[in-house]
């Protein structure tokens, strides 16, 4: 009995292990009022150590760059493309073919947006991007966030 309790247990904490490993980016969102009626909207990657994402500018041929789309809002208009504040790197990588932009440890994706009206609303947002280390790519993963406009 005790050689079963302890193999599931091992089991249990190995998934654990696995699972954390999957999953190397962590994302928080939040919007901040500048001014009556003009927002930013933060989407903030936390990368684990030895891992990267990528910049919504890097090239084709490469890895899969970051993509930030929003749900139409009659009450919202999005102000350019999202600003990535962080550290960018920029290197050749030899297993693409060209120079890559990434971001390790942590990204800020700021987006402005003014409202229309004087009202609450949110903005539906998602992120696709890809993660990688020195050893291997995750597939492209797609989050979906609602941020609320208060």
């Amino acid at each position: 009995m005790k050689k079963i309790v302890t193999a599931g247990f091992l089991l249990l904490i190995s998934n654990l292990l696995f699972a954390q490993l999957q999953n190397p980016v962590s994302w928080t969102t939040t919007a901040k009022r500048i001014s009556d009626k003009t927002y930013e909207i933060h989407l903030t990657a936390n990368i684990q150590s030895g891992w990267h994402i990528y910049s919504q500018t890097t090239p084709d041929g490469g890895p899969i760059p970051t993509s930030i789309t929003y749900a139409k809002n009659p009450l919202l208009t999005f102000m350019g493309k999202a600003k990535e504040v962080g550290k960018l790197e920029k290197h050749a990588e030899p297993l693409f073919g060209v120079d890559v932009e990434q971001f390790s440890n942590k990204v800020d994706f700021v987006q402005l947006v003014k409202l229309k009206a004087n009202v609450k609303t949110s903005a539906d947002v998602a992120v696709e991007f890809m993660v990688c280390n020195n050893r291997q790519c995750l597939p492209p993963t797609t989050k979906k966030f609602t941020v609320a406009l208060k």
